[in-house]
């Protein structure tokens, strides 16, 4: 059949050209090897869409074309068809049997499939990937911080995977297994499978961990170092978060994306006027006052010298209760004097 090997011929000429003068393999982008199994492929894609996924870098062009690199590279090595037709065609291969960029397709069906590989579409039944713990932390930051930003160096101590003497199971899967317990009768069973690698041991370690407070971060705002909690062995590491908490503030006391503050002023200013100028979480001076009466209990409303909005350039407001000190005790003189002006 000359048409058949001519074909073959021109189809792995053009995928071995692609692959030799394309971009990136799906191996490279994913940071595993050609012989990868699907363990190592799915531990290295979880801790590469970590790093690049959307929520994680708001507004970067590039984290994202990044992740969805990394998906497409994920969606092919890990189906045993496209992943066959990849390693032997490229993706120009791919492209034909209509499997390419996130095509979900089914190559068994395309007639480039039935000639050469009359896939089978198998699915494989997915092992589950022990974690370790996510450890939590409460960090507790003053007002001004939450205010203006900061940043604190705190000391973390956790265990850490070491080489260690010897051998050990590892990647270790359950597999089905069928034995014959009679005439025509069939037993299915599972069994676990595993491999053996160099042994590891846990250590303690400590070091110094930067944690950035940025300016309009609430109380309960997680900041999290993805995979820097408790390691387990063959697994993925947990999480290391930081609850931020506040402090009590002297002056302020906050709520929401608003600031609340009480004044007192004397009986005299009340009735006949004030203007004050009051010390702000970063020192500049916010100006409050008024020609007229100001009753107690009276609330002034100031936009725009509240918190910072997380992420954003606007603030919050600032809210001013005003309490009227009145005097302890009045001559007859003052009285009288009071009297005259205000009436009886």
């Amino acid at each position: 059949m000359p048409f058949v090997k001519d074909l073959l011929f021109l189809l792995l000429l053009s995928a071995l050209l692609i692959q030799s003068f394309g971009g990136k393999s799906y191996y490279d982008i994913l940071q595993v090897s050609k012989n990868a199994n699907e363990d190592q492929i799915k531990r290295a894609y979880r801790k590469l869409a970590l790093k690049y996924h959307p929520d994680k870098n708001p507004g970067n062009e590039e984290a994202t074309k990044r992740f969805a690199e990394i998906n497409n590279a994920y969606e092919v090595l890990l189906d045993k068809e496209k992943r066959k037709i990849y390693d032997n065609y490229g993706e120009e291969g791919l492209k034909q049997s209509g499997g390419g960029k996130a095509s979900g397709g089914n190559f068994a069906q395309d007639i480039f499939s039935q000639f050469f590989f009359g896939g089978s579409g198998a699915e494989d039944n997915e092992e589950k990937v022990p974690r370790g713990d996510d450890v939590l932390v409460e960090i507790y930051a003053t007002l001004e911080d939450l205010y203006m930003g900061n940043s604190y160096n705190i000391w973390r101590e956790k265990n850490v995977l070491k080489p260690a003497s010897g051998k050990r199971q590892c990647n270790c899967k359950n597999e089905m297994f069928h034995r014959q317990i009679g005439p025509g009768m069939f037993q299915q069973y599972s069994q676990q499978v595993c491999e053996e690698c160099p042994n590891v041991k846990y250590v303690r370690e400590g070091f110094q961990i930067t944690v950035d407070i940025e300016r309009g971060m609430r109380d309960g705002h997680e900041i999290v170092f993805y995979e820097d909690g408790e390691p387990v062995i063959d697994g993925d590491a947990g999480d290391l978060k930081f609850i931020v908490r506040t402090h009590e503030h002297q002056r302020f006391k906050r709520d929401g994306d608003d600031l609340h503050m009480s004044l007192t002023i004397s009986l005299v200013q009340a009735l006949v006027g004030f203007e004050k100028k009051i010390p702000h979480l970063d020192g500049h001076m916010v100006s409050v006052g008024t020609k007229g009466i100001t009753k107690p209990k009276e609330i002034k409303r100031i936009r725009g010298e509240g918190m910072p909005i997380f992420e954003s350039v606007t603030k919050g407001d600032l809210y001013i209760t005003f309490e009227v000190a009145f005097p302890s005790s009045l001559t007859e003189e003052q009285k009288t004097s009071i009297k005259q002006v205000l009436g009886s």
